[in-house]
C-alpha cells in the first residue's frame, strides 16, 4: 500500500511544473484576448452601428447595394454580409450563410469558454499539488518548506481564477455582439426570402 501511495505522491509531485506551465501560457493568451477584445470592442463601436443605421434607414434592397469596403476591413459581420448579395436568389445558400456565422460565431466563442474552464482547473490542481509536500513540512518542523508550497498553492489559484474571469467576461460580451450580428443577418435572409416569393 505504501508503494502505491509513493507512486501517487511523485506522480501528482511531478505534474506541479507542467501545471505551472500551462497557468502560464493560459494567462499570457488570456492577457492577448484582453488585446482582441478591446480591438473588437472599438471596431464594433464604430462599424456595426454603421450597419445598423444603414440598415434601418435604406431597407434592405438599398442596404446590399452600399459598399462595405469603406466600412474597414476586419468585420465579420460586414464580412458576411458582402456574400449575401451574390446569393440572394437561393434561400439554401442563404441559409448556409447564415449558419457559416454562426459557426464562426461559436468557434471565437469557443476561446473564451477554454479559458472559463481551464483556468479553475488548472488552479486548483496547482493549489492540491503544493499542499501534499506543505503537509509534509509541516509535519517535520520544516516551516519554510510548508510557506514556500502554499506560497505557490495561493499564487496558481488566483492565476487561475484571472485567466476564468477574462474568460467569463469576454464570453459574457461577445455573445451579445454575436447575437445582434445573427439577427442582423437573418432579417435580411428572411426579407430577401420573403421578396423572392
Amino acid at each position: 500500500m505504501n508503494l502505491i501511495t509513493d507512486i501517487l505522491y511523485w506522480i501528482t509531485t511531478g505534474l506541479l511544473v507542467p501545471v505551472v506551465v500551462f497557468l502560464l501560457i493560459f494567462l499570457f493568451r488570456s492577457l492577448i484576448m484582453v488585446g482582441g477584445f478591446y480591438g473588437q470592442y472599438i471596431n464594433r463601436g464604430k462599424v456595426n452601428v454603421k450597419i445598423r443605421k444603414m440598415l434601418d434607414s435604406q431597407g434592405v434592397e438599398q442596404f446590399l447595394k452600399e459598399d462595405f469596403s469603406k466600412l474597414g476591413k476586419g468585420n465579420q459581420l460586414s464580412e458576411f454580409i458582402k456574400s449575401i448579395p451574390a446569393h440572394r436568389h437561393s434561400a439554401e445558400e442563404l441559409d448556409l450563410i447564415a449558419g457559416d456565422y454562426e459557426i464562426s460565431a461559436d468557434k471565437e466563442l469557443g476561446k473564451s469558454k477554454l479559458l472559463v474552464k481551464i483556468g479553475p482547473m488548472l488552479g486548483l490542481m496547482g493549489t492540491l499539488i503544493p499542499m501534499g509536500p506543505a503537509l509534509v513540512g509541516l509535519a517535520t518542523g520544516d516551516i519554510a518548506s510548508m510557506a514556500s508550497n502554499m506560497q505557490v498553492a495561493f499564487a496558481t489559484t488566483v492565476v487561475g481564477l484571472i485567466i476564468a474571469a477574462v474568460g467569463f467576461i469576454t464570453l459574457q460580451v461577445k455573445q451579445r455582439w454575436y447575437a445582434d450580428d445573427i439577427n442582423i443577418i437573418e432579417y435580411i435572409i428572411e426579407t430577401l426570402k420573403k421578396g423572392s416569393k
